[in-house]
């Protein structure tokens, strides 16, 4: 008898008009503006000039986006390219699949060049978006609870996921709610990431590969659970052999580059001003301005002098000349 479970929404999308919202590509939205806002936060607390962050998104996101989809499109090739199965679809990213690797794989690379075009080292950019990213994915992810998709073994447990839908091959029941399983160890990662920043003062890039290995180690044991079809190698799903292999990577990124290169870099972003994330120029515009108002003021202060100097030798005038009379 099921006495508690999550229900899915009997609908991935809602139509105002000719206009459809589909609750998967809101999902990402939503979960790009927290990136950008809180990755802008803490790029300007490191001495960056705001803006910057969603400058260099521009470049990233898209990036990103063909990332993620050609990653799943390759690994699932068989969903859009085997017999009876329209290739077209391969282009429907709104009905959901993203892969986080080729996703972040990707949007490095926009990342880079938005970089490059600034002048500002990527390493210092990405520990201060890394958090963001995170729970972007955390946000990213209820867009499977949208599409019944991606979720683990059946279970009768009170947080079970209820699946309503029959298609493509999906058995109504209760499963493992594995978005939400992931969901939740993201929003644990960005904040192991936001301490562990403030406490150790990590840089050149080593926020970020601790985002990446903590988020490896959550996705090993959610990928082990899920029951989607997937290719498997040596018994282990494609995607937890690319977890494993992210995580030694990011973890000897961390011990390497702390031996090299210790502390964090100086100077973010060229120009900027650290205490306000304004660049020189601005400043020194405001400073310009406040001179000359400065000026302004004397200015008018020394005309009031003269005119009351003047008013009073005319007094002065006026009373010698009615006492001569």
């Amino acid at each position: 008898m099921e006495l508690a479970y999550i229900p899915s929404p009997s609908r991935g999308v809602i139509h105002l008009g000719p206009i459809p919202l589909r609750g998967y590509a809101f999902c990402i939205i939503i979960g790009v503006f927290v990136a950008v806002w809180l990755g802008n936060k803490r790029w300007i607390a490191r001495g960056g000039r705001s803006g910057t962050v969603a400058d260099i998104a521009v470049w990233a996101v898209p990036f990103g986006l063909v990332g993620g989809r050609l990653y799943h499109v390759i690994t699932d090739y068989e969903l859009y390219f085997s017999e009876g199965r329209d290739w077209v679809d391969a282009f429907k990213i709104w009905e959901g699949g993203l892969g986080i690797w080729g996703a972040i794989a990707l949007g490095a690379l926009g990342a880079w060049i938005g970089c490059r075009r600034r002048g500002i080292p990527m390493p210092a950019y990405a520990d201060a978006v890394a958090p963001g990213i995170a729970l972007a994915q955390a946000i990213g992810r209820w867009g499977n609870w949208f599409n019944q998709e991606l979720y683990g073994r059946e279970t009768d447990v009170p947080w079970a996921l209820k699946i309503t839908s029959s298609t493509d091959g999906r058995v109504p029941g209760t499963y493992h709610p594995t978005f939400l399983y992931e969901s939740l160890w993201c929003i644990g990662v960005a904040v192991l990431v936001i301490w562990a920043d403030r406490r150790f003062k990590l840089g050149h890039g080593r926020a970020f590969a601790l985002y990446v290995a903590s988020y490896c180690v959550g996705r090993f044991w959610v990928e082990y659970m899920r029951v989607d079809d997937a290719h498997h190698i040596l018994g282990l799903r494609l995607n937890n052999w690319t977890a494993l292999i992210v995580f030694l990577l990011a973890v000897a990124y961390i011990v390497i580059s702390a031996k090299k290169r210790p502390g964090r870099e100086a100077v973010v972003e060229p120009g900027a001003n650290p205490s306000t994330g304004e660049t020189e120029g601005d400043a020194d515009a405001d400073s310009d301005s406040a001179v000359e108002a400065k000026d302004e003021d004397a200015k008018g202060e020394a005309e009031e002098d003269v005119e009351e100097e003047v008013k009073e030798d005319v007094k002065d005038e006026a009373g010698s000349g009615t006492k001569k009379t």
